[in-house]
């Protein structure tokens, strides 16, 4: 059912990864002692097919081992099943999640070939519905996924969070002077929503083995906590990121801070770097983000990793700069070549 991840040298001072459930999304396998996962995301309009389907292919060959492509109107549900076919005629084999915001019940059971070509399902629990609905529908996706034999990633996320049970939670607070801040209240209700949709989940017929859950928060300190609490709960698989993380330097910075220590610890069966592009910037530098993390912390190894004198007074040519940026590039050029 699960195993025991084998781990970090705890001579060294490492902690050992935690238990999980192992999780197959298309031919890759998250948790169950698995090396982590690294994923990424489209911004490309999905129902244009040329421009999905080249951005797949770019995040692919740069290392990202799972992709996840936008869901949200019948053109994207329609457009799927053709990316999909173009991907496998083009010998990409990267397993693609589709992305559901507030209608994924309708659009996976109107449009059944998309549900077919995906791979995997995140669902938001906060804004599949409403009230009784909110686990109707939130019931609608999880049998799609049942009756398909596909996986899902139970995404929660703190800015869309169940508002009922946010209330609910403070109002409790008030009633019984627990003295939490609204901070503690989120996390707590991040983690609670995660476990009570994973029971909603196996009540309607997934398996452990089919079950991915994320708590995600834009604050390194709160993801910390949260995912810290998670795990000792739960033995579901657990994907990383820190949404909302930001460009450039600054999003990378954000994720390593509070990514690194988690998967240290242990915590962490699949990642995405979330990093928002400049306009008309590269995508693929929240895989490359990804991977170095994973390389640095002696968790995964992508490539040979270049180290370069960061220069002083006694280096003022640019000699060894651009060394270091042609061997850098030459590397990911050849490992994008040796990928099959």
């Amino acid at each position: 059912m699960y195993t025991q991840i084998e781990g970090f040298d705890s001579a060294a001072g490492r902690h050992p990864r935690r238990k999980a459930y192992g999780v197959k999304v298309g031919q890759v396998r998250v948790g169950g002692g698995a090396p982590i996962v690294v994923q990424s995301m489209t911004n490309t309009d999905t129902a244009d097919v040329e421009a999905t389907f080249k951005q797949t292919v770019e995040l692919a060959e740069a290392g990202s081992e799972l992709v996840r492509w936008t869901v949200n109107v019948p053109e994207a549900a329609a457009a799927v099943p053709a990316i999909k076919q173009r991907l496998l005629d083009a010998g990409c084999n990267a397993p693609i999640i589709g992305d559901f915001h507030y209608n994924g019940h309708v659009l996976l059971t109107k449009y059944p070939e998309c549900a077919k070509a995906l791979d995997k399902y995140r669902i938001n629990p906060g804004n599949v519905g409403a009230g009784q609905r909110r686990d109707e529908q939130f019931a609608t996706i999880c049998k799609v996924a049942r009756d398909n034999g596909k996986p899902v990633r139970i995404g929660v996320n703190g800015g869309s969070l169940n508002q009922e049970l946010v209330m609910r939670k403070m109002q409790e607070n008030t009633d019984k002077n627990l003295g939490k801040d609204s901070e503690q209240i989120i996390n707590e209700c991040m983690v609670l929503s995660a476990l009570q949709s994973t029971e909603l989940a196996l009540e309607c017929g997934l398996r452990h083995d089919q079950i991915i859950i994320s708590c995600k928060t834009s604050r390194p300190r709160d993801l910390i906590t949260v995912y810290r609490e998670l795990s000792a709960k739960t033995e579901q698989p657990l994907h990383l990121g820190l949404t909302e993380a930001g460009m450039g330097m600054k999003g990378q910075i954000w994720s390593a801070a509070s990514l690194g220590i988690l998967l240290y610890e242990g915590i962490g069966d699949t990642i995405r770097i979330s990093l928002t592009p400049r306009p008309g910037g590269d995508r693929r530098e929240e895989v490359y983000a990804a991977c170095e993390l994973l390389q640095a912390l002696g968790l995964r190894s992508f490539a040979p990793s270049v180290t370069a004198c960061p220069g002083c007074g006694r280096t003022t040519s640019t000699t060894f700069q651009e060394l270091a940026e042609r061997i850098q590039g030459y590397i990911r050029d050849m490992t994008k070549a040796s990928r099959p």
